[in-house]
């Protein structure tokens, strides 16, 4: 029996449709991974599987795939025959995580002043207005996100995948913590972390390697302060009797 090649109409729909399971797998990821960012779900505690299929209109086998997706970014931990639940940080860890995303940051920007173009300084500057913008309305999710966005490109412009992949291993550990970090001495913190994007942004527009290396060190670091000060409170909030 002859084998059946499939016409250019075949091949389109089922390119179609592969994209839009991919599109639909994405959109899962990027609303379950948000959910636990914004700390819906307590640390330590378990993912609520059937909640989270009604809430995302799913079944569980691509939330469940999404799950898998979250373990190997560091945001949740697969218990055997157990479901998930999410990773739980000490201060010690936030303190070495922390001080290894600040190295890996700060090589990336040096690396991006020598290699970054016109083009990508100009986005990195309108994200960075953008952010703004959300920062005026306090708006926590947009400004995170964008915020995220601009670390992102900074990395991305080092040219380099090794740092590339590094960055990505350690960053999908902190989201959480770097998200919550914002409501930790949340006005004045907030402001100065502003005040630190606007020197970053300074020092990629002359690109000037040093400086924005040392820059986004700091910057991390004082992520670290805002983070283990948060994680202080909830844990004394949360021994306080009822």
């Amino acid at each position: 029996m002859k084998a059946m090649i499939p016409n250019d109409a075949a091949t389109q729909a089922l390119g179609e449709s592969v994209r839009e399971e991919q599109s639909l797998h994405d959109e899962i990821l990027s609303r379950l991974r948000d959910h636990i960012v914004e700390g819906n779900i307590p640390e330590g505690g378990r993912v609520p599987e059937r909640q989270l299929c009604e809430m995302l209109g799913i079944s569980r086998t691509p939330l469940r795939e999404a799950l898998k997706v979250l373990a190997a970014e560091g945001l949740v931990e697969l218990l055997p025959n157990r479901g998930a639940r999410v990773r739980t940080l000490s201060e010690q860890d936030l303190a070495e995580l922390f001080d290894v995303m600040g190295g890996l940051e700060g090589l990336a920007g040096r690396l991006a002043c020598e290699r970054i173009t016109d083009e990508e300084i100009a986005e990195i500057e309108r994200l960075h207005y953008e952010m703004y913008g959300f920062y005026l309305h306090r708006d926590m999710h947009g400004y995170f996100h964008v915020n995220q966005l601009i670390h992102q490109k900074i990395v991305e412009a080092s040219r380099n995948a090794t740092l590339k992949a590094a960055y990505a291993n350690f960053a999908g550990r902190i989201r959480r913590v770097r998200y919550s970090a914002n409501f930790a001495r949340k006005r004045e913190r907030w402001g100065e972390a502003m005040r630190e994007h606007e020197t970053i942004l300074e020092a990629l527009r002359r690109r000037a390697g040093n400086e924005l290396s040392d820059i986004l060190f700091r910057h991390l670091r004082n992520k670290r302060t805002a983070a283990v000060e948060h994680l202080k409170t909830g844990a004394a909030t949360a021994s306080e009797p009822a």
